[in-house]
């Protein structure tokens, strides 16, 4: 439990940076007006490659023996999976809208 402290404490100005990004986040999606809602996410879900590919990164540089960095970059690979196909299929079904009927 002391090493836990020791980690927050070594990184509490990177904590603060992402809780104030999830601030900000919030702020700034609440006020996009629902018309641009869908196409603005489902950008920025096809976007999150950058994540897979960032935690492929990841776990391809930690040691064997660091379960922490291991457990985290393989959950950083199904989540932003998750958000990029999530992304693509809200964007197929935003421009399905738009096809003439038969």
């Amino acid at each position: 439990m002391e090493a836990f402290f020791q980690i927050i404490q070594v990184n509490q100005d990177l904590i603060f940076i992402v809780i104030l990004s999830i601030f900000l986040g919030i702020e700034v999606i609440s006020h996009v007006p629902s018309v641009l809602h869908t196409p603005l996410m489902s950008g920025a879900n096809a976007i999150h490659g950058v994540v897979i590919i960032g935690a492929i990164i990841v776990m391809g540089e930690a040691s064997p023996d660091d379960y922490l960095a291991l457990t985290l970059g393989f959950l950083a690979v199904i989540l932003g999976t998750l958000n990029v196909v999530g992304g693509f299929v809200v964007t197929d079904r935003m421009l399905e809208m738009f096809k003439k009927k038969k």
